[in-house]
């Protein structure tokens, strides 16, 4: 058999990985969108395989860098099965919608500027009704119940601990008389989560398709995560009398935000300004994760016994309509805005930043991870000037971040996940989801604890195993 590596690949978005048994069976591990790479829409309209020769789709989870591509998939020919675990259905129904409005509401907006310029029109992906052709095929399994994909491939999920129903996929796949045990490990939380119960064991494993997004990274800030929101909030808004833009992604991002402010309003120290989640999607995605305490850790948990809805406080609202969402920029009052996506490349969020970038009395807070040449990238970088909707726009606003806001585990975390492995037995170690330098990185801290072979594939690089 052989595996292709068709997204996420040396980068850290469109995660896609193609496996082929002898007899021509081909399994998609993933099929997510890319993501604030300069070249994202060649690379979103070229999947490098043919979508209707494809058998099933297995989804590690519901973020849109793993779930974004599914639409056009099956407007381009695939009928098999989807599986995944319950609150990934239940995520992704929402989020491929989303992304459907989204694509349909930005090329709208870009193409009244190309018409003046008689420049060549923006087209949307796929629309809603491809999401929702695409939600008809999916089929749901619970954590650690091992299910058949055909006679000789069986899968087991089990938890990742970095979104709401997300999973690590172990397939044990016979051919020839001989069981290969894969496992991929979609994208890995952290120990220790907001939010979220840790990683799970994994059964041991041949091969590892490994996430390692922050490989070289360790999230350690000086303060909890509640104490940083705090002192941006108040200097900003109580003290500047500015607003405070957070680019965050609707599902997972959003809830750990909500939560550390819910946490400063019990202990009486939330800034007493409006608090925005100006995202439909979002309000959505908050609504299914309360549906879902199964998945919530101990302190949680002990939360709840002392306030039943640790995701709201004094002051929150979400918005619904563009019309609210119009209304923020023209209210000049401070507040605090939490607007998706978590790269600033699309959505609400983008318009925040636009009206907001100039004025040095706001804040940009940026609370995970963005590719570099994405616009949240780009502030992270210190660029003095960037483009948004086609114009160029002076970054006058203050610039933060707070690091240790991440749903993906650092490198720590990332050899404890692999801590259940007897390093012996697995003959390789592929890293996908990474920029290639800091894959190299963390190539070496694996090497270490006994990982010997390890490689680092590139884009639609095919390999026999």
């Amino acid at each position: 058999m052989h595996i292709t590596f068709h997204g996420a690949a040396r980068n850290v978005t469109g995660s896609k990985h193609l496996i082929q048994l002898k007899d021509g069976t081909k399994i998609l591990l993933d099929c997510g969108m890319f993501q604030g790479l300069q070249n994202a829409d060649d690379l979103n309209g070229h999947f490098g395989f043919r979508p209707d020769t494809v058998d099933c789709l297995i989804l590690s989870h519901a973020h849109i860098d793993h779930c974004g591509l599914i639409p056009r998939m099956v407007a381009e020919g695939f009928k098999g099965t989807i599986y995944c675990t319950p609150p990934t259905m239940n995520l992704a129904r929402i989020l491929m919608a989303d992304s459907a409005r989204i694509q349909t509401s930005d090329a709208e907006y870009a193409n009244k500027h190309r018409d003046r310029n008689s420049q060549e029109l923006e087209v949307p992906l796929y629309n809603e009704e491809d999401a929702t052709a695409a939600l008809g095929l999916f089929k749901v399994v619970e954590y650690n119940e091992e299910f058949e994909i055909t006679p000789r491939v069986k899968v087991l999920f089990t938890d990742a601990g970095h979104l709401i129903g997300s999973a690590a996929i172990s397939l044990k796949i016979l051919e020839d008389g001989k069981e290969t045990r894969i496992t991929f490990s979609g994208d890995v939380g952290r120990y220790g989560d907001m939010i979220l119960k840790s990683p799970q064991q994994f059964p041991q494993a041949d091969y590892v398709l490994l996430e390692s997004t922050y490989g070289d990274s360790l999230h350690k800030d000086l303060k909890p995560i509640e104490n940083a929101l705090h002192d941006i909030i108040q200097h900003t808004c109580m003290v500047r009398h500015g607003k405070v833009i957070i680019p965050a992604f609707s599902v997972g991002r959003t809830q750990e935000i909500l939560y550390a402010l819910n946490a400063l309003e019990l202990r009486g120290d939330l800034p007493d300004v409006p608090y925005y989640v100006d995202s439909p999607l979002a309000d959505q995605a908050t609504q299914v994760i309360k549906d879902h305490p199964e998945t919530y850790n101990k302190s949680v948990k002990e939360v709840m016994k002392v306030d039943a809805d640790p995701f709201s406080f004094k002051g929150l609202r979400f918005t619904q309509s563009t019309e609210e969402s119009i209304a923020l920029n023209n209210d000049p009052r401070p507040c605090v805005i939490i607007s998706s996506s978590g790269m600033a490349e699309a959505g609400r969020v983008r318009h925040h930043i636009r009206n907001n970038i100039d004025k040095e009395r706001n804040t940009i807070l940026i609370v995970g991870y963005c590719e570099p040449s994405s616009l949240g990238g780009r502030l992270l970088a210190g660029d003095k000037v960037v483009n948004i909707f086609h114009e160029d726009h002076d970054v006058k606003a203050e610039v933060k971040s707070i690091k240790s806001m991440s749903a993906h585990g650092d490198y720590e975390d990332l050899l404890r996940f692999m801590s259940c492995q007897d390093p012996a037995e697995v003959k390789k170690v592929f890293l996908v989801h990474g920029e290639y330098d800091v894959q190299q990185h963390f190539a070496k801290k694996l090497e270490a604890v006994g990982f010997k072979d390890v490689e680092i594939p590139y884009q639609h690089q095919q390999v026999e195993i």
